[in-house]
Formats: C-alpha cells, sequence, structure tokens
C-alpha cells in the first residue's frame, strides 16, 4: 500500500510505501474492547467517613457510679452525642448507627472495583487494527456520514515536514484536503437545554497529526501526538482522518519488525 508525500507547502512530492501494520486485518471487536477497557472507571461507593464523623464512639456504660454512664436512666446502649451538659445532667442524642440522624448508611455500596483485562497480544493487534484504520476508505467513510466518497482525500497522508505556523499549516492543509470543515476542529455553541447542564459547546473531533518521538511540534487547531503517546481513544471510533510524519512511519516500520522478533 502506498501513499503521497507533501512537502510543508502542501505539494505532493512522491509516493511512499506504507509500514505492514497498514496491511494488517482489521478487528473491530477488539478495538472495541479494549476502547472500553482503556476508559477511566468512575468509583462508586460512600464515603469512607460518612455518617462516623461524630463525637459519639462505641457504646456508653451501664455500670454504677460511671461518668457519664446510662445506669437507671432506662435508654439503650446505642451511641450518643452530647448536645448539652448541666453538672451530671447531660442531654443525649443517638449517632453513628444507620438508625440515627445523620448516622452511616446500614448497607453502603463498597469500593470493590473489577477491572476487565485483556491478553498482551489482543491488544497488540487491537492498536494495530487501529492504525490500519486511518488507512481504510471504507472505515473512514463510515466514521464521517459527509464522505460519501475518499477518492479527493489522500489516505493516509504523509508529511515530509511540518511548518512551524499554524496559519502556514492551514495553508498546507487546505491544498491537501480543499474542506476543512472536518480536519480543523469546529467549536460550536450547543441548542437546546445542554446549555444550562455543563455542556454548552460541542466540537468535532478533527483530523490527528502523528509524529515521531523527536520531533517537537506546536500548532494549534487540530490533535498533534507523538507516536508513543498514542492511545486507543485518539483513534476510536475507526476511521479517523490521520496524517504521519515521515519520521513517525518509520518509527512505525521499526516496532512492527521489533515485535515480530
Amino acid at each position: 500500500m502506498k501513499a503521497p508525500i507533501f512537502d510543508s507547502q502542501g505539494n505532493k512530492k512522491s509516493d511512499i510505501e506504507l509500514p505492514e501494520i497498514f496491511n494488517t486485518q482489521i478487528r473491530e471487536d477488539l478495538a472495541q474492547k479494549f476502547f472500553e477497557i482503556s476508559k477511566s472507571p468512575q468509583p462508586y461507593s460512600a464515603y469512607i467517613e460518612a455518617g462516623r464523623r461524630h463525637s459519639a464512639s462505641g457504646t456508653i456504660s451501664h455500670r454504677r457510679h460511671e461518668w457519664k454512664g446510662h445506669y437507671g436512666r432506662g435508654i439503650s446502649r446505642a451511641p450518643r452525642k452530647v448536645m448539652w451538659r448541666r453538672g451530671t445532667q447531660f442531654m443525649w442524642v443517638g449517632a453513628e448507627v444507620s438508625s440515627a440522624r445523620g448516622g452511616r448508611r446500614a448497607h453502603a455500596p463498597e469500593l470493590k472495583q473489577h477491572f476487565p483485562r485483556m491478553n498482551k497480544k489482543e491488544i497488540q493487534l487491537a492498536m494495530q487494527s487501529a492504525f490500519a484504520s486511518t488507512a481504510s476508505p471504507k472505515f473512514i467513510t463510515s466514521r464521517y456520514s459527509s464522505l460519501s466518497n475518499t477518492a479527493h482525500i489522500p489516505i493516509p497522508a504523509v508529511l515530509d515536514s511540518l511548518p512551524s505556523k499554524t496559519k502556514a499549516l492551514k495553508q498546507m492543509l487546505e491544498k491537501i484536503y480543499g474542506n476543512l470543515d472536518l480536519i480543523f476542529k469546529n467549536k460550536v455553541q450547543r441548542t437546546g437545554l445542554g446549555k444550562r447542564r455543563s455542556r454548552r459547546y460541542k466540537s468535532n473531533a478533527g483530523a490527528l497529526i502523528i509524529t515521531s518521538d523527536n520531533e517537537k511540534v506546536k500548532l494549534k487547531g487540530l490533535d498533534i501526538k507523538k507516536l508513543s503517546n498514542v492511545e486507543i481513544s485518539d483513534l476510536y471510533p475507526l476511521g479517523r482522518i490521520t496524517l504521519y510524519t515521515k519520521k513517525a512511519l518509520d518509527e512505525l516500520s521499526k516496532d512492527k519488525k521489533e515485535s515480530k522478533k
């Protein structure tokens, strides 16, 4: 499989043979499984000190002549906190126990997280499938509903070098793709009640530029990630429009050879 190489001006220089990873059979089921596993789980449980932050601890003594004891008062041994005191006279209010006001929950949810696991080979195949989907017109058209035909889009595009300014990058991508609606992030205000519920704005993902670990790029308007920092969430759903630098492809081919060994 070949892909076109573009210079920093957006002009096509030549074609390059893509690494073998792009010929991987795309396993959408493994990619979806790895994406669900990679999500950070939200812990759900009660606060460990909820209902237990009172001065009442344990049961109160019923022995005779015991200071602050309950002997002869006809009350239970439930933990109680003192509201006021007049000499040896105390005003008690039950606390801590689940039947008392402000006490702990009887059966609060416990923090038991069972993280699903995947085999290393499955994770490796899921990431390879995600990279291979960036060179598949079938997955790209299924992800972007506005794209009915990908003949005018280089899949994937390889950049010989990146410009240092965002304006130059925009001009380069406009020359390569023509329409920048899917390439750059487009932030719009949401309609309806969502504006009141902490989601006033929504935006598309935009294109992804993958660079090598040695390249230092600071540009705005789209996601730029080093090859070692790319995660499944950056490429899922499968078929994201992705641009690679030539050095990133060289690292991809090396990683594929090392994994075979």
